[in-house]
């Protein structure tokens, strides 16, 4: 934390003699791929509160996908590829809605990125995102994964399916156990038994998807829990720690889907 926050503020020396129009450096699409947190705003240093970790932002260029985590909810929108090198506009993002205590940091960022419209590089290890007038309005600086694919070992309950917390006390409890060694899962989803793989990609890891899951075919009086957390096994494209502890998977959206709990 104490080495990320030097950078941060090396970051506002920086800022105060340069622009995004005066940068020696231009940054390429493929250059702001990945995930970043969220160092400065408005000339501001973000100075996470104890335990908490930076707002961040991630960008598929690929796809032209944007998700991330604003200081309380999960973000999520798009952007143009084919746009002009060096221009970006994230006017169209969303969030979750959850309410935290203080939302001072969020709404700071959200309303700096409402107003990016261009990007180039800061330096050699940093981004800045600009607004109509060429000035940066928020640094970027890369994101280190904090969450291995090995933290996905053991049995989890599935607690969340879209949003939506499932019953406790069920006679088939909602679950699956991870064989990450072997790619592999078993579990319950309600009412009947799932086994199969999952996928996952070298270049981000926090990817994975599960195109072969396989359910038993028994009928029970009640399948609504089983159906809601197969349509969010289905959707999901990536996983990460939460902050209050278990996993989270997401859609191709950044949306959270499922929640997991030991």
């Amino acid at each position: 934390m104490r080495k990320v926050l030097v950078s941060a503020f090396m970051a506002c020396a920086v800022l105060a003699m340069t622009s995004c129009k005066t940068s020696k450096e231009a940054a390429s699409l493929s250059s702001i791929n990945g995930e970043w947190n969220i160092i400065e705003v408005n000339g501001s240093a973000v100075i996470p509160a104890q335990g908490q970790e930076f707002p961040f932002i991630g960008f598929d260029t690929t796809t032209g996908k944007v998700f991330g985590f604003s200081g309380c909810n999960r973000m999520m929108g798009s952007f143009d590829v084919n746009a002009k090198p060096g221009t970006i506009d994230l006017g169209r993002m969303a969030s979750t809605r959850m309410a935290c205590p203080d939302m001072t940091t969020e709404q700071n960022v959200l309303s700096a990125l409402g107003q990016v419209k261009s990007y180039k590089k800061m330096g050699k290890n940093n981004v800045a995102l600009c607004n109509a007038s060429n000035r940066p309005v928020v640094v970027l600086a890369k994101k280190a994964s904090a969450v291995r694919l090995s933290a996905l070992n053991g049995e989890w309950k599935i607690t969340e399916a879209n949003g939506e917390p499932l019953p406790t006390g069920m006679e088939k409890q909602p679950f699956i156990q991870f064989d990450v060694k072997k790619k592999s899962l078993h579990g319950n989803a309600g009412c009947n038994l799932i086994n199969g793989g999952f996928e996952t990609n070298k270049d981000n890891a926090r990817s994975i998807s599960f195109p072969r899951v396989a359910a038993t075919m028994m009928a029970c009086p009640d399948m609504e829990v089983e159906s809601k957390v197969l349509k969010a096994l289905g959707e999901v494209k990536s996983f990460d720690l939460l902050a209050g502890g278990g996993i989270g998977f997401y859609n191709a959206d950044g949306a959270l889907v499922m929640v997991l709990t030991k």
